[in-house]
């Protein structure tokens, strides 16, 4: 204990160590302790790419989508293929054998665009 008082008395004398101390610790205080700190402002960037990726994604996504709505607007044929390819439905004249494989994932029928996470 004797020790760690004749530490604090050397610095408590000493104009430049006063004041060297003050510094260090203050910039310890804003550097790493509080809201914005260093750390904070690295995650905080972090989360703004990962969120500037997951906008991206959403916005191929959603052009995906509305080539897909203008192409069954223009497209009646277009209508029809996706009714057989998804939905299985069928003419009259007509058979559908679904032909199955067992080491298949169950959403394999769903499109890339179509999954939803």
């Amino acid at each position: 204990m004797s020790k760690v008082k004749s530490v604090l008395l050397y610095v408590w004398h000493r104009a430049y160590l006063k004041y060297l101390l003050v510094c260090i610790i203050g910039v310890a205080m804003v550097g790493f302790l509080g809201e914005n700190s260093v750390l904070s402002h690295l995650k905080n960037k972090h989360r703004i790419a990962t969120l500037e990726e997951e906008i991206q994604e959403y916005e191929d996504r959603y052009a995906s989508d509305m080539r897909q709505i203008r192409e069954l607007d223009h497209n009646p044929k277009a209508m029809e293929r996706i009714a057989r390819e998804r939905y299985f439905m069928k003419t009259d004249d007509e058979d559908i054998f679904v032909l199955s494989d067992d080491n298949r994932e169950p959403n394999t029928l769903l499109t890339e665009d179509e999954k939803v996470e």
